[in-house]
């Protein structure tokens, strides 16, 4: 298995200004924008985006919640192991509220999905936009493309994208992973 560098750590801080931006762009305050990073990989994404409008751009009440959509996924009956759950945490309304979805990797679109279904539990949203920091743009199922996107790869099957985060693997990295 060999795997090649597609972003190092400074072209990952360099995306996150950008995705930053080009939020404010849209959003100026966030008073009618919530941000809500899709369990368990978006998370991350969606700490450091937070952090970044908060500290370097000087935004103040940015709402952030997790939404775990394992039991909403079409294919989550198809696996022999049993699913473990995240947690969805969104201690806010949604009812009439901007809502950026955001997730590490768009590979086939079935996650997002998912995460379209799972919100309506918590009301419906006036409008609802996509964040990804890797847009698999040939890998798609579904008509789903991002609003915002860090970095396109044309990945084909066999190559998987890997998001590494220094908050849980120790540094900042993305991969093209052949097998």
């Amino acid at each position: 298995m060999s795997q090649k560098v597609l972003l190092n750590a400074t072209e990952i801080n360099i995306a996150l200004h950008r995705l930053a931006c080009q939020l404010i762009e849209n959003h100026d305050t966030f008073t009618e924008t919530v941000l809500i990073g899709i369990q368990p990989r978006g998370t991350f994404l969606a700490n450091r985006l937070k952090e970044l409008l908060e500290t370097v751009y000087k935004i103040k009440n940015i709402q952030l919640g997790y939404l775990d959509i394992t039991f909403y996924r079409d294919d989550f009956r198809r696996s022999d192991k049993p699913l473990e759950a995240n947690k969805t945490n969104i201690n806010f309304i949604v009812e009439d509220k901007k809502i950026v979805f955001i997730d590490d990797v768009l590979f086939t679109g079935r996650s997002i999905r998912s995460a379209l279904t799972a919100i309506q539990s918590f009301g419906r949203p006036s409008e609802i936009e996509l964040l990804t920091l890797i847009d698999r743009r040939f890998s798609r199922h579904l008509p789903i493309q991002p609003d915002y996107r860090g970095r396109q790869v044309d990945a084909i099957n066999g190559e998987k994208v890997k998001v590494c985060w220094k908050e849980n693997e120790g540094k900042d990295a993305v991969y093209l992973v052949k097998s």
